[in-house]
């Protein structure tokens, strides 16, 4: 781990050894105010040295006001170095996470995800900046202080130093609990943020069913959870601190102690002693810099380790012998097809289905069935368990996912738009697009005219999540996403199941428009949408049950034909999950 954190100091060497040699330059500067006050008490004053006085004092500001511009610079540049290292972590973390398979995010909150990306980050950041630099004044200041402390009394300078072993085992015996302590405080943080982001993100449900008391409930359990991990990584920080300063405190009575009968029994001149009372703390405060260094560095660490637990996951990975699949035609071929999710049993079981180039293909049947999942392994989101899918005749494993993608359009119930402006979410779907192709895009798609009413035209920003248009308006945002992005196989997810009859008789001649020369895949609820398709399959429990055209299946008088006459007729229940 540690050659890890270190990879990050590399791009900033020179930013890296400036500090260095600054925080150097501070602790060997720390060593004169003790020495001038040795020579003051033995030679100065006691010989009535008047101008020596006014030079050493004179020296001694000039020193300090080296030290403040030298002290200026580790805290400005060193942070500065500890931003950009964060930057860079930041960068590489959100690179690998668009890299990571869906189940990834299936596993994990957006919220606990955020929480990694800031405030583990912010840690670790401190971390890299104060880490080193307190190590290398602290070392070098506690180095230095005892070898000046020797030259006025080593023996009395040796039964200080023999109490810092003790010192180093009371912080070692406490820093392992204290860590953990840590850990845990900052995993609660990220259950808060991810029960924050999904109370937020779901507001406008939350006020509809007027349950902010439940969302109040929500939060306040990680919030409790957090105070009681808090509790415990204070505690131990407590232990850790209270511990440390009960030894340095001891170091005082020694000195007291051995000092007094030193000077008693005439080893050391009272100005010597004054010079090492005043000089202890040279010795003092670096190892009480360094006791207070280690919380930081407990922060800092498990911060670390939260960000390597998800840059440590295996990201998407394409087979060895994957090609690019260029400009697909659009045939798509499932031959014995298993599928699920994570350790889950099987979704799907077997499944067989061929579509030709430019055909439209529909699934129906009830929900939970696998018909979503179909669509999920053609852009290649899951693994497959068993079995292969084949496009153009070349198996799917044996392709690129982004080849493959790039050939894929997808409308899908649940639209995310962007919180950009109308153009960029268009955009989205060809990021090199021009203006005109743009403004074609969206004529196809029956959104134009709408665009250009507005105040800011294709420059108006729509809110998180197109929060500020209509179903049907954000449905033909995305139409026109895909008509811009212009693929051979287009993948309809429930495309229209959201909408009012109204709006779905609008947008369904967008998709009609858009379906056109497409090999197309179909998933509906509400059949009257999939009549016209080539060929229609019935999914449940994870198998094909029925397939045919849609007369056809009508004409078998099987799962299908009751599905369709259930929905037609007004005086029959809903279709169950049985079906």
């Amino acid at each position: 781990m540690l050659k890890r954190f270190l990879q990050y100091y590399k791009p900033h060497r020179t930013l890296f050894w400036l500090d260095m040699t600054a925080s150097l330059l501070v602790a060997v500067l720390g060593i004169v105010y003790p020495v001038i006050t040795r020579a003051m008490l033995n030679d100065l004053i006691p010989n009535q040295k008047w101008q020596g006085i006014l030079f050493a004092g004179l020296a001694l500001l000039l020193i300090y006001l080296l030290r403040g511009l030298l002290n200026f610079f580790i805290q400005y540049q060193g942070h500065v170095m500890g931003v950009k290292m964060q930057a860079t972590m930041r960068s590489d973390l959100f690179s690998h996470l668009e890299k990571l398979p869906f189940s990834f995010f299936d596993a994990n909150e957006t919220g606990k995800i955020m929480s990694r990306l800031t405030n583990d980050l912010k840690d670790v950041t401190e971390l890299a900046h104060h880490g080193p630099e307190n190590l290398i004044i602290c070392s070098i200041s506690i180095l230095i202080s005892f070898t000046y402390l020797s030259t006025i009394e080593f023996r009395l300078s040796l039964i200080v130093f023999a109490c810092v072993p003790l010192l180093i085992l009371v912080s070692l015996l406490t820093r392992k609990k204290m860590r953990s302590a840590f850990s845990r405080n900052r995993e609660a943080m990220a259950v808060i943020n991810g029960s924050l982001q999904s109370s937020i993100a779901g507001i406008r449900v939350t006020k509809a069913f007027t349950n902010s008391e439940i969302e109040k409930d929500k939060f306040e359990t990680g919030n409790k959870a957090f105070i009681e991990s808090s509790r415990d990584a204070y505690r131990s920080m407590a232990t850790f601190h209270s511990s440390t300063a009960f030894i340095t405190d001891v170091f005082n009575v020694v000195i007291l102690i051995a000092g007094g009968i030193f000077l008693y029994a005439g080893e050391i001149n009272f100005a010597d002693y004054s010079a090492f009372i005043v000089s202890i703390g040279l010795f003092l405060n670096p190892v009480n810099t360094l006791i207070r260094f280690m919380e930081q560095f407990q922060d800092g660490i498990a911060g670390f380790e939260r960000f390597l637990a998800i840059m440590d996951t295996p990201p998407e990975k394409d087979h060895p012998e994957a090609v690019d699949a260029g400009i697909l035609e659009g045939t798509v071929e499932f031959r014995g097809v298993q599928s699920g999710y994570d350790d889950g049993p099987d979704i799907l079981r077997g499944i067989d289905l061929a579509i030709r180039k430019g055909m439209t293909y529909a699934l129906v049947g009830p929900s939970g069935g696998g018909k979503t999942t179909i669509c999920h392994l053609i852009p290649h989101f899951y693994p497959l368990r068993g079995g292969e899918i084949y496009l153009d005749g070349k198996p799917l494993s044996r392709l690129t996912r982004e080849s493959v993608r790039r050939n894929i359009g997808m409308v899908q119930q649940d639209v995310y738009l962007f919180n950009a402006s109308i153009r960029d979410n268009i955009l989205y779907g060809k990021p090199d697009a021009t203006e005109d192709e743009v403004i074609e895009a969206a004529k196809r798609a029956n959104i134009h005219e709408f665009i250009q009413s507005l105040e800011n035209g294709y420059d108006t920003v729509i809110g998180e999540r197109g929060v500020r248009l209509s179903g049907g308006q954000k449905q033909r945002l995305c139409i026109a996403r895909v008509f811009l992005k212009n693929p051979p196989i287009l993948i309809l997810d429930e495309a229209t199941s959201a909408l009012d009859n109204t709006t779905e008789i609008l947008i369904q001649r967008s998709l009609d428009e858009l379906c056109r020369g497409r090999t197309t895949l179909v998933v509906a609820h509400r059949l009257s949408t999939i009549k016209n398709a080539d060929e229609i399959a019935v999914i449940a429990k994870g198998s094909i049950l029925e397939r045919g055209t849609h007369e056809e299946l009508l004409a078998q008088g099987g799962t299908y034909r009751t599905l369709y006459e259930q929905q037609f007729r007004d005086d029959v229940a809903p279709v169950t999950e049985d079906l």
